[in-house]
């Protein structure tokens, strides 16, 4: 389905960072194929964080938007301790997109990874959480260095809420088209 910012190497596809203008068409192509009311949006990280708020951010600003179906809010967190209690209130037939920060290589931070596969959680920092989503948006939000813990406590907190505004925004934006484009 979505192959822009995608690349192979060594005969696998990889992702590869994209601008925040182009995630309006990856949730359009998402919401093509499933009702927004059978999608579920996860939105992954702590509030304890300045990095790996992003996730939590992303999820207060759409449910402020009126998106339903939402878990991981800064109130409400999806983190590491009650990420795999949360997923299993998801309903079954529901589409997950995963949306998570991440660390990455210093020329792809502001950027966003965009897979139709699942997000591993925690990936950068040694966790080992269960892969989430049939869909999934990892945001760099800083480079990958020799302390990943310390590195997302020095994000820069501008950074991260300009990313998450651009996340909720394009999600916003392609609930809105389908809407009409259905109506």
């Amino acid at each position: 389905m979505y192959k822009r910012g995608m690349v192979r190497h060594q005969g696998r596809e990889v992702r590869k960072g994209v601008s925040g203008d182009q995630l309006v068409e990856f949730f359009k192509n998402i919401v093509q194929l499933h009702s927004p009311d059978e999608i579920t949006l996860v939105c992954i990280g702590t509030d304890r964080s300045t990095g790996d708020a992003l996730g939590p951010m992303t999820g207060s600003l759409l449910q402020e938007n009126g998106m339903e179906n939402v878990i991981g809010t800064l109130a409400f967190p999806c983190d590491a301790d009650t990420l795999e209690k949360k997923l299993a209130i998801v309903p079954t037939h529901h589409a997950i997109i995963a949306i998570d920060a991440c660390l990455g290589p210093k020329n792809a931070v502001g950027t966003y990874y965009l897979s139709n596969d699942p997000l591993i959680p925690a990936q950068s920092v040694g966790g080992n959480l269960p892969p989430v989503g049939q869909y999934s948006v990892a945001a760099v939000v800083n480079a990958n260095g020799p302390r990943p813990y310390s590195i997302l406590q020095m994000t820069s907190l501008h950074l991260v809420m300009g990313m998450s505004r651009t996340l909720a925004d394009a999600a916003i934006e392609a609930w809105k088209w389908r809407q009409t484009f259905h109506s």
